[in-house]
């Protein structure tokens, strides 16, 4: 029998979502929306499933519950998902606090299911290799990495990107990516500094930011991140440096074709930056497939809940060295999986 999922929320990154789980064997049950409007019954039709406002309607019939809310939200959910002995995936990042994400971890212990984090980056081929290579010491010792993530501002009639207090900021929402990779490749981050400037206007404003992470074996990570530039922009680029060698990736000179598009293909306007990948299968396809996998025996995804905890625990710590002017120093949270 089919798993079936029902997935909260009804926004951008469902859509992607529920994509996505139409290349697996998985059966999309239900939608959870905040209210009953055309987009959320247009999307629930095109993918064949129930459309209801409250999680607790879908439970009985759902083995996942895959959630896709503003950030803000993700601890309710996964709470209440738990507590039904349902499996959990959260879209990143996993919580707006590190209290909130540990939370979220031993609730789901306590109640045997999985909590399975979307930070879909480690399922790009080109993020997965530079890892494997240095994994393999091709390149020595990671000594200095340069990670650099621009976009422009998300544009949404209720845009609760550019509101801290439902989405982090864009240090969390679009800067853990690099922080988590950073990680995945050099190892804990002990020490954390940044700068940022910030103009919250609606549409259009500056939001750009500069961290440099310590990390315990002695590398240096310098990530860029901005929701500052023209739409319908998204670029990407990283080096690492190592002992032995350098491994440098820039999107738009790696493309086999780069389009810049105002308008997705269907002609809705784009309104939230999504990284494309030349594959012929989405990468966030691959992430929802390995994560069945595991559900269902198999291997364990190249992600855990406390990976996603110390993407967090980086992002918020910049943010706070920030504000303050100074930097942070971390504890690495512990292997609570």
């Amino acid at each position: 029998m089919a798993i079936r999922v029902a997935i909260v929320g009804t926004g951008f990154m469902a859509g992607v979502h529920a994509e996505a789980w139409r290349q697996t064997p998985v059966q999309v049950v239900a939608f959870v929306a905040r209210d009953w409007d055309q987009e959320a019954g247009a999307m629930a039709a095109k993918h064949q499933a129930r459309l209801v406002t409250r999680l607790e309607e879908v439970l009985p019939d759902a083995d996942v519950v895959d959630i896709c809310t503003p950030t803000h939200l993700h601890a309710d959910f996964t709470l209440r998902a738990a507590v039904a002995g349902k499996h959990v995936i959260c879209e990143k990042p996993l919580a707006l606090t590190v209290e909130e994400g540990r939370r979220m971890i031993r609730a789901c212990r306590t109640h045997g299911v999985r909590l399975l984090v979307g930070h879909v980056l480690r399922f790009f081929p080109e993020y997965r290799a530079a890892r494997d290579l240095v994994a393999r010491g091709e390149v020595g010792r990671p000594a200095v990495l340069r990670l650099s993530r621009c976009a422009f501002q998300p544009r949404k009639a209720d845009n609760w990107f550019i509101d801290p207090a439902r989405s982090g900021g864009m240090m969390l929402d679009l800067m853990v990516h690099d922080f988590d990779f950073a990680r995945w490749v050099a190892g804990d981050v002990v020490r954390v500094f940044a700068r940022s400037t910030r103009d919250a206007a609606p549409q259009g404003g500056l939001d750009h930011a500069l961290a440099i992470l310590t990390h315990r074996d002695g590398a240096i990570s310098h990530v860029e991140g901005s929701w500052a530039f023209p739409p319908p922009t998204f670029r990407t680029r990283f080096e690492i440096a190592g002992t032995e060698g350098l491994i440098v990736f820039d999107s738009p000179s790696a493309a086999a074709i780069v389009t810049y598009l105002h308008r997705q293909n269907g002609g809705e306007r784009v309104e939230v930056p999504l990284p494309r990948s030349p594959l012929l299968e989405s990468p966030y396809a691959i992430q929802l497939r390995t994560f069945t996998h595991a559900l269902t025996g198999g291997d364990d995804p190249p992600v855990t809940a406390v990976d996603a905890l110390a993407a967090v625990q980086i992002a918020t710590a910049a943010i706070e060295s920030s504000q303050r002017g100074t930097a942070i120093e971390l504890t690495p949270p512990a292997d609570e999986s």
